[in-house]
Parts: C-alpha cells; structure tokens; sequence
C-alpha cells in the first residue's frame, strides 16, 4: 500500500513541522463522473447527510479559493491572528486592503452551488451544514441555519469590550475617513482583502471601537487562531447526528475542517468529497468527484426532486 507523509497542524490555520511517525494512504483517483453523482445521489436520498463546504464552492460567484489552480495563497500571504493583535502597522495594512475588497465580497452572490445545497436542504436529503467560508453566501442562500466555522465578514468584534457590531456600520466610518481607495486591479483575497499601493496602506486612518475605543478585528478566524471550543463542539454533535458527511469545496489541508471528516471516519459513516482536485482526507473518502460544483449540486438536486415527485 503506498502511503505518504502527513503534515501535523496544531492550529486551526498554521502549519507546522511534519509529525513523526505519522502517515496516511495516499489519495484515491476521483470516480467517473456519472458514477459518483449517481453514488452521492443514493447517498442523499436516504437524507441525514452533513454537508462540510470550503472556498471551493464560492469561486463561481467571484471569490477565489485558497489552495486552487488560480489560489490566492499563490500570490498572497493572509493576515494572521498573531500579527494583527500585536502590530499596529499589520492591522492598518489588514484594514486598508480589506476596506477596498469588502465592496466585492459585499457585491457577491449565491451561485447554483449554494443554491442547491438550500434545495437539497429544504428537500430533507441534507441535514446540517457547515462552512468554513467567511463570506455569508449559505445564509444568503437561505440557509440561514448553517454553521459559520470560521466567522463572517458581515461583523466586526472589538478586542476590547467584545462589542458586535455590522460591517457595513464600519465601512461608512472608514469611508469618511479615509475616502475613495484605487485598488480597480487587483483581485479579491478569500478572506476579503486586495493588493494596494504601500503609500496608501501608510496613509490609511483605522478608526477605533465607538464603545471603548478599542482595537475592531473582524468577526472571522485568522490563520494561527483557534475556532472557539464550543463551536467546534456543536459541529461535532453534528457529525455524529449525521448518516454521512459530503465534503465540498474543500482541499481539507488545514485541521479546521480535517478533523470533522476525521471524526465521521472514526465512527465509520460515510464520507463523499466533490472538488477540483485531491484532498488531504481522500483517504478517507468512500466517493470522491472532480466536477465543477455548481453543476454537480444542481444535478443532484433536480435529479432527487424529480424522484420525490415521481
């Protein structure tokens, strides 16, 4: 049996040095098409299913993905947790840049990915969803119920007093700060930021909590940070409520969303994974497809409801 190291992640979003010792199957090949469809169909027409999505399945309404083809992580480095509470010149440079993305991520839409994932919901073939993108498009979608692993974008928490408040209440301040910001070229981050100009990183005013004068961070997980415990928790009791995991849009590379199809493996449920390209956990996969998502999902859909009503 060929096998393959295994990268060891202590942290949500950080990785480290390889674990001893410690290694895993090497990936399977995806199944035809028409055959894996037709798996994952018979798979949520017995209905219970957990759905765990990734970037992936927001790239068809703009925004990239991380570790993709076109990934962001190939042309950018994230912010992450540590730099942003303890820089001051981090967090201006964070916030210059994704003041101007927030207008795309803002912008964005539900595509038929996310549609069908509502559908396929309201159908009872899916029960509990669960995302690790920071973008509001499953809500939006109406999957209002849908775990938001990582946070959102669409809110603001304060480093010290711990006050929640809207994005969009803090791209006005910020816009009366700072004006019109020219980043037209540059493409948007997964995580909502751009490239800009360093001038105008360093001319850029970050204005402080309204209630204590504290630092804002958004509402999201930055890599090197740690998901709260007790979300992590209620997504276990999720799995484990569940008769299978569908994985979409997930390279799985990072132990955020690993450890979930780990734990579906352990309890020997069923784990289906659709998405361009292979994954760290194909191992442990029963179906894996590579097809474009919004395409799959939609066929799925449509394929179990013409079969209810038949």
């Amino acid at each position: 049996m060929r096998t393959r190291p295994i990268i060891d992640w202590p942290r949500d979003g950080q990785p480290a040095a390889a674990a001893g010792g410690a290694v895993g199957v090497g990936p399977e090949p995806a199944v035809p098409p028409a055959e894996g469809l037709a798996r994952i169909r018979d798979l949520l027409a017995g209905g219970g299913v957990a759905v765990l999505s990734g970037a992936g399945l927001s790239t068809e309404s703009g925004i990239p993905d991380y570790r993709g083809v076109t990934g962001s992580l190939r042309r950018h480095t994230p912010m992450t947790y540590q730099e942003f509470v303890s820089d001051e010149a981090g967090r201006r440079r964070y916030w210059a840049r994704s003041h101007v993305g927030w207008q795309t991520i803002a912008r964005a839409r539900p595509n038929a990915g996310h549609r069908a994932v509502q559908a396929l919901r309201a159908g009872g073939h899916i029960g509990a969803v669960i995302t690790q993108n920071v973008d509001g498009l499953h809500h939006a979608a109406g999957t209002t119920d849908a775990v938001e692993l990582h946070g959102g974008l669409d809110r603001v928490i304060c480093l010290g007093c711990g006050e929640l408040t809207r994005r969009e209440d803090l791209d006005r301040r910020l816009h009366a700060a700072n004006g019109r910001l020219d980043a037209a070229s540059s493409a948007v981050n997964p995580d909502g930021d751009v490239e800009l100009a360093p001038e105008l990183v360093e001319a850029f005013q970050v204005v402080p909590c309204l209630t204590c004068g504290g630092v804002l961070k958004p509402d999201v997980v930055f890599f090197g940070e740690n998901v709260p415990r007790a979300r992590v928790d209620h997504c276990f009791d999720l799995i484990d409520a569940a008769r299978a995991l569908l994985v979409l849009g997930s390279s799985l590379t990072v132990m955020s969303g690993l450890r979930f199809v780990r734990r579906a493996a352990r309890a020997d449920l069923p784990v289906a994974i659709v998405n361009h390209g292979p994954t760290r956990s194909d191992e442990h996969a029963s179906i894996r497809v590579d097809l474009p998502l919004g395409e799959a999902l939609t066929t799925l859909a449509q394929e179990l409801d013409a079969g209810a009503s038949s």
